[in-house]
């Protein structure tokens, strides 16, 4: 089954604006639409991969506010569509 992660940039602008925390991520599959500050990816034996983190009062020195962190290795891509 696909699962879709989504960032919700009105969320995180709403959030600043209006002193809230309501939850930024969306992981959506062709049943459900569930909502949340962190999702956790997994790999078939259940280790963790990788995690999305929102976290609207401790941004990174950067002022980035959702970042998602792995201990895995990365390969970056330049090219548009390549999957």
């Amino acid at each position: 089954m696909k699962t879709i992660l989504h960032v919700n940039q009105h969320v995180i602008k709403s959030n600043s604006k209006n002193d809230e925390n309501n939850p930024v991520i969306t992981c959506k599959t062709y049943k459900t639409n569930e909502y949340g500050h962190q999702a956790i990816i997994y790999d078939k034996d259940n280790n963790e991969v990788c995690r999305i983190v929102y976290s609207k009062d401790k941004p990174l020195s950067c002022g980035a506010k959702v970042w998602l962190e792995t201990n895995n290795r990365v390969e970056i891509i330049n090219e548009l569509n390549s999957f």
